[in-house]
């Protein structure tokens, strides 16, 4: 097996700058989709701490990162979805974090950049309520749209606001797995 044949291939539209001001819809799975956040009962989300957590750390982002600003958003037990809305390059309070190798590029001020710090913020403050510093929090990867008009943005705030009243019928819903 060559070394290539290891490397993923990328879910993100090709020759596509994510560091562009526009509108973005993400989702971001947990590891193994455990459902780590909490539980939905009577078409509510209940959150359990790692679900405050990660509702905090989304709410907190803005003021992290001057160009982001938040729209819908919502933690089901084993994911989240949330819009964010990116405007020109502008102050950024955190560093970004330091390229490994082993790890693609991340351009600063992009979509990644903020899932990333998202991601990394979330685990961090998971694993220290667990007390299982370095055990996956989330699985690799996320899911995002480029939202191109209102009416797109109307309708995924609406697919937002009404998910966890549709759990039942949720693809990451591990009761309708295969």
């Amino acid at each position: 097996m060559t070394t290539e044949s290891h490397h993923r291939r990328s879910i993100r539209l090709p020759k596509y700058d994510y560091s562009l001001p526009g509108a973005y819809f993400i989702t971001i799975c947990t590891f193994q989709r455990l459902p780590l956040f909490g539980e939905i009962a009577n078409g509510e989300m209940r959150l359990t701490p790692h679900g405050h957590a990660a509702q905090d750390c989304w709410r907190s982002l803005a003021d992290h990162f001057s160009i982001v600003t938040l729209d819908a958003f919502v933690v089901m037990p084993n994911h989240v979805h949330g819009v964010l809305l990116l405007t020109s390059v502008g102050a950024q309070h955190a560093a970004p974090l330091p390229q490994q190798p082993s790890k693609p590029h991340v351009a600063p001020h992009s979509l990644g950049a903020f899932v990333r710090g998202f991601k990394s913020a979330v685990t961090r403050e998971v694993n220290a309520l667990r007390q299982f510093p370095g055990v996956p929090v989330w699985q690799r990867n996320y899911y995002e749209h480029i939202i191109r008009d209102d009416d797109e943005l109307n309708r995924i705030r609406q697919y937002i606001i009404d998910n966890p009243s549709k759990w039942n019928e949720d693809e990451n819903n591990p009761a309708n797995f295969p």
